[in-house]
């Protein structure tokens, strides 16, 4: 018995040294195959151990901007449930954190040529003052950059003029923004052509993601400097 237990060590022990010896010799191989969360754990390590920081692009965009454009991230609200919110040049002007968000539309007004923030302001568009919005509109001076974001109900008391108001800040789509749609925009007062920077969900029963609302839009970009 002794023999027999002696012999079944030794099997065990050299199939280890056999396994810690074969191990390291196999390739790495494409990194592709390894999950995302160990790709990403391994990225923070090496960070770690070499001491230097992962590049972090500003508002976390998924790459940095060129010279005289800044970085923006425009989020819709969820249903009316999570908030929207508002980044520019990697300041987070509006959020639910910052608790300046509301029902309706979420504005934030910004200085094209230097990009400091001017103003924000949230508009109910379901029970509110619309001659608020209008005034608020009227008031953007050229060259001032208009952030928005739509949160749980943005068109209720959506009016004629308050469209041509957005439509003269670049916009496609607010002529069709009806009850419930998202929407997330970037104009400029003073623009001449139509914003690249918009993205429209029509409130759609079939093919809504949540209960009586369509999915939460999210939008990144570069937004350029106002030069001349």
């Amino acid at each position: 018995a002794f023999l027999a237990g002696l012999i079944r060590y030794a099997a065990v022990l050299f199939t280890l040294l056999g396994t810690w010896f074969i191990l390291p010799s196999q390739p790495l191989g494409d990194m592709a195959h390894v999950p995302l969360w160990s790709q990403h754990h391994g990225l923070q390590l090496h960070s770690s151990l070499t001491g230097k920081q992962l590049p972090q692009h500003k508002c976390g965009n998924r790459k940095s901007c060129p010279q005289n454009h800044f970085a923006f991230k425009i989020i819709s609200g969820a249903a009316n449930v999570v908030g929207p919110s508002i980044c520019f040049d990697g300041m987070v002007l509006m959020s639910s954190v910052k608790n300046n968000i509301g029902r309706g539309l979420n504005i934030a007004l910004v200085n094209g040529t230097n990009g400091q923030l001017l103003k924000v302001d949230t508009f109910d568009m379901y029970s509110g003052d619309i001659n608020k919005l209008d005034t608020f509109l009227q008031e953007i001076k050229h060259g001032t950059i208009v952030l928005t974001a739509s949160y749980d109900d943005p068109a209720t008391k959506m009016n004629d003029k308050i469209r041509a108001h957005f439509t003269e800040l670049g916009s496609s789509h607010v002529s069709k923004l009806g009850f419930r749609d998202n929407w997330v925009f970037l104009g400029a007062k003073g623009l001449k052509n139509k914003s690249p920077f918009e993205e429209y969900i029509k409130n759609n029963k079939t093919t809504n993601k949540y209960d009586g609302w369509p999915e939460l839009l999210e939008m990144e970009g570069c937004a350029p400097r106002k030069t001349d």
